[in-house]
């Protein structure tokens, strides 16, 4: 059985005080389901280890966006800190991405990439992807879509054409705009 996550992350604990947002965009470079998650107060930071690198990526005033692309198998989720820059983007490969109870979702496969503001790319979770195989919580067939997804992703990222990252700022903006109109 795969992970179902939603893009309110209602359950997250860590979060005491928070805002959401979302709406659905049609655009040239993106259709789909857009999340804004405004963390206004955690009960304490969440760090992640990359290497020597120890990154912030929540705190009190921080945001995380997330884009779910309908017909794709990636969701990104763009992490800004309290001043509005880019803590780093966290790409999800998942099997697809969905809306259910008026909230999108996806259904996790593992596998996940990193990009950091300095442009160093991290790949996460294969050993992840390789037991979920072992044990059939996958079959061969997701594996290889999960594997075919994040080199393509991956390959993306290299070349400078992965679209989300270019555009997480601006649909922030939106999202943003949307919640003080709504006020």
């Amino acid at each position: 059985m795969l992970k179902r996550k939603y893009g309110d992350r209602s359950g997250w604990k860590r979060v005491m005080k928070r805002e959401y947002i979302q709406s659905f965009l049609d655009t040239e470079e993106f259709k789909g389901y857009v999340t804004l998650l405004k963390v206004h107060r955690v009960s304490e930071p969440l760090f992640v280890k990359y290497g020597e690198k120890n990154v912030c990526i929540v705190n009190d005033g921080y945001s995380w966006l997330q884009h779910f692309p309908i017909g794709k198998n990636h969701s990104l989720t763009t992490m800004f800190d309290s001043k509005g820059e880019v803590v780093q983007w966290y790409i999800d490969i998942c099997q697809n991405n969905g809306f259910e109870n008026d909230i999108p979702w996806l259904d996790d496969l593992f596998l996940d990439i990193v990009v950091l503001p300095s442009g160093e790319i991290i790949q996460l979770d294969v050993d992840e992807l390789e037991a979920a195989l072992a044990v059939g919580i996958i079959d061969n067939n997701l594996y290889n879509s999960a594997c075919y997804e994040a080199d393509r992703i991956n390959n993306l990222i290299k070349s400078n054409k992965f679209v989300l990252m270019t555009v997480a700022k601006e649909h922030r903006e939106l999202l943003l705009e949307k919640s003080s109109k709504s006020v």
